[in-house]
This record gives C-alpha cells, sequence and structure tokens, in this order.
C-alpha cells in the first residue's frame, strides 16, 4: 500500500469520525426538540382551552342568572342575552377545540363527561331564560350542573398538567442520557483521533529517518561526507540524493 493510499485512509478516518459525532449531536437535539415540541403542541393547547373554557363558563353562569340575582332585569337583559351568547361561543370553540387535541389517558372519558354536563347546563340556561320561566324551579339543578361541568373542566387541566410533569422528568432524563452517551462518543472519537495524530506522523517520521540514515551510510560508504545541520529529514534526503546523482554523473564521464 502506497504512502498516499495510507494518508487518504487515515484523513477519510478522521473525517469519519468527525461527521459521525456530529450525526449523533444533532440526532440527539432533534430528538430533545420533539419531545419540547410535543409538550407545547398537545398538552399546553389542552391547558389553554380549559382556561377559556372556564372563564367562558363563569361568565354563562352569570349571564344565565341574571333573571335571578337581578330585581328589574329587563334594563340589562340585552346586554346579559348578548354577553351569554359571546361566552357560549367561546365555550363550544375551546369545546370542539379539546375534542380534537386528546392525547392522555382518560382524558377522552373526561371530555365526554364535559359535553354531556354542558349540554344540560344549557338547556337549563335557556330554560331559565323564558319568559314565562320560573327560574328558582331550576336554580338548584343550574348550580348542580354547572359545578359538575366546572368539574370535569379542572380534571381535564389536571391530566395535561400531569402529562406535562411526566414528559419533562422523561425529557430530562433523555437529556440526562445523552449528555453521558455523547460524552462517551466524544471520548472514543478524541481517542481514535489522537491514535491517527500519534500514529501517522510517528510513521511518516520514521520512514524518512530510516531512508535519510540509509542515504548517508551510502554516501559514507562512497568516500562522499554529508555537511547538514537541519533535522527536516525530507531536506537530507533530497541533499544525499543530489550528492549521489553528482558522483554518478562524475563516475559516467569518460576519462581524458
Amino acid at each position: 500500500m502506497s504512502l498516499r493510499t495510507k494518508l487518504t485512509i487515515g484523513l477519510g478516518f478522521l473525517f469519519l469520525i468527525i461527521f459521525a459525532l456530529a450525526f449523533y449531536g444533532s440526532y440527539d437535539i432533534q430528538k430533545l426538540s420533539k419531545d419540547a415540541d410535543r409538550i407545547l403542541r398537545d398538552n399546553y393547547d389542552s391547558l389553554v382551552y380549559c382556561k377559556n373554557m372556564l372563564i367562558a363558563l363563569d361568565d354563562m353562569r352569570t349571564a344565565a342568572s341574571s333573571k335571578i340575582l337581578i330585581p328589574n332585569p329587563r334594563s340589562s337583559s340585552d346586554y346579559y342575552a348578548n354577553f351569554f351568547q359571546a361566552s357560549r361561543s367561546t365555550f363550544e370553540k375551546n369545546l370542539d377545540a379539546e375534542k380534537n387535541n386528546i392525547t392522555e389517558i382518560h382524558e377522552r372519558e373526561d371530555v365526554a363527561e364535559l359535553n354531556d354536563y354542558y349540554t344540560l347546563f344549557l338547556n337549563l340556561c335557556v330554560r331559565m331564560n323564558r319568559l314565562d320561566a320560573n327560574p328558582s324551579l331550576y336554580f338548584n339543578d343550574f348550580i348542580s350542573t354547572y359545578s359538575n361541568a366546572r368539574q370535569r373542566i379542572i380534571s381535564i387541566n389536571d391530566i395535561n398538567m400531569q402529562a406535562i410533569e411526566r414528559k419533562n422528568l422523561s425529557a430530562k432524563h433523555d437529556a440526562s442520557s445523552m449528555i453521558v452517551s455523547m460524552a462517551a462518543a466524544g471520548a472514543i472519537c478524541i481517542i481514535l483521533a489522537f491514535f491517527y495524530f500519534w500514529y501517522f506522523p510517528f510513521y511518516i517520521s520514521n520512514t524518512m529517518s530510516y531512508l535519510s540514515n540509509r542515504m548517508k551510510e551510502l554516501l559514507k560508504n562512497l568516500g562522499i561526507t554529508l555537511d547538514t545541520h537541519t533535522r527536516d529529514e525530507a531536506f537530507v534526503l533530497l541533499q544525499a540524493i543530489s550528492l549521489l546523482e553528482n558522483k554518478l554523473t562524475k563516475a559516467r564521464k569518460p576519462k581524458g
């Protein structure tokens, strides 16, 4: 195998080490990024939906109970009617979004129960605010259904909070494992690179030293003195070849 081939293989091996370490590091970083993105995309969105539903549900309760709490509701009936419709729209929008974002165990059951309680709550709100209705007849069921719906929202919120905490711990564990594996991979690559930097200069230097010493011995046997003060083996070798060439040239010239 020629020296050039050996150098090519050595440099290619060093490049392969660098590429493998960079690829492994990029893979680990991408995995951590996906873990964080999954937490934000799924569970954080559910927390936002729950917060919006709690606020909207409280506003709907306030608007629906205005007929009982306000002695003369006619002056503010339009305001509370519009307020109720706006809150209802917000609640249903976030409820639909949560139905399409179920990612955890038991979350589907809580969302289904929330949907049932909300349907009952909405029907009671409509009954309480009919012109010919007596709101106090529905008030106890109204408060009970409201509390149950609110409890389901809190349960969905808790499920996603626990999932965030669990996934966060898992991400931390993955990060710790990645640090250890990256350190191990880095140590291996450093050892291999150190071997490369030690072996190839040593191999080339020994080869050049051997050749230069043999050339010095050859010149000495021919009676040629090689006067050099440099440690550059390549320079010594070239100078020796030049002296040997001059010697051979003179020997080939015809005498007389």
